[in-house]
């Protein structure tokens, strides 16, 4: 009789161990895939390298290099792609009854939504021109940076203030609550609105649209630069898309668990991720200023 107790622990702490090596296998299969996604986008970036970018420079511009532009992106794009909003927005679509094509539907809107803003802004930093001599920005554009990089420290601010209480989630907006009844074309205009009219994603592809502008490069490269930066702002929404339609039963719980924790926790790191990139534009707009 003594050993009935002590067996039955022994076969929940098993299946409780079961559980969490399933999960940590499952958020394997997440980072596997980010991982492969981004090392796609190097070899891409390799492929349109320095080289590339100097022969196919029309005459009059400074043919920077798609790889300078890409480090410029580089943090921007991590910007909009950790955003804790539409990461919590794509796992309660997929958690729902109509999980997979809304789940679809939301990833076309964000991506297409990050597409068509940083299209815009890069016209209009070319139409405007973005240096005043080879490798040299306008003042106006450090400016601009610096402007940018004080909005994103106040938001910073704003977020660190508005941070639940230890232990308490951070409430949600009330359209999420419905999200579950959400249909595959009114998921893909909430991911077009939440990426295109988002203040902290629009400042992020002002930023971008000026790194590519000042960047002048080709026709050609400034497309490369484009899908580079989307791809990477939307692999957050991305990944989890694709590995649930991939495997939807073996997923479920990590996204329950990315879920909870997102909303314990997304004060915090939009509060640090804005805190560090509104420093950094900051020390770039000073630095063409004083300069």
């Amino acid at each position: 009789m003594g050993n009935k107790p002590k067996r039955k622990d022994f076969e929940a702490t098993l299946k409780k161990n079961r559980d969490t090596l399933e999960q940590g296998m499952a958020t394997a299969v997440l980072l596997s895939t980010t991982t492969r996604i981004l090392r796609y986008q190097c070899r891409y970036v390799g492929y349109f390298g320095p080289q590339a970018a100097r022969s196919s420079s029309p005459p009059g511009r400074s043919g920077g290099t798609v790889g300078e532009v890409i480090g410029e992106l580089l943090p921007l794009a991590i910007g909009v792609a950790i955003s804790p909003i539409p990461i919590i927005a794509v796992i309660l679509m997929l958690l729902a009854p109509k999980a997979r094509d809304t789940g679809l539907g939301f990833l076309a809107g964000w991506a297409l939504g990050i597409v068509l803003t940083t299209v815009v802004l890069v016209l209009i930093a070319n139409g405007i021109g973005m240096a005043s001599s080879p490798g040299e920005p306008k003042t106006s554009v450090s400016w601009i940076k610096l402007l940018l990089g004080i909005l994103l420290l106040v938001l910073a601010v704003q977020q660190w203030t508005s941070r639940p209480k230890a232990g308490a989630s951070a409430e949600l907006p009330g359209w999420m609550r419905a999200i579950d009844k959400v249909t595959p074309a009114r998921a893909a205009s909430l991911g077009l609105l939440l990426s295109a009219a988002n203040p902290k994603n629009l400042m992020m592809c002002v930023a971008a649209g000026i790194a590519i502008g000042q960047g002048e490069l080709s026709a050609g490269g400034d497309i490369v630069a484009i899908l580079i930066f989307t791809l990477i702002a939307a692999c957050s929404v991305t990944v989890p898309v694709i590995v649930y339609v991939s495997n939807a039963e073996r997923v479920r719980a990590p996204l329950e668990d990315l879920k909870a924790w997102l909303e314990a926790n997304s004060a915090t790191v939009m509060f640090v991720l804005l805190l560090v990139i509104g420093a950094v534009l900051i020390g770039k707009g000073l630095g063409g200023i004083i300069d």
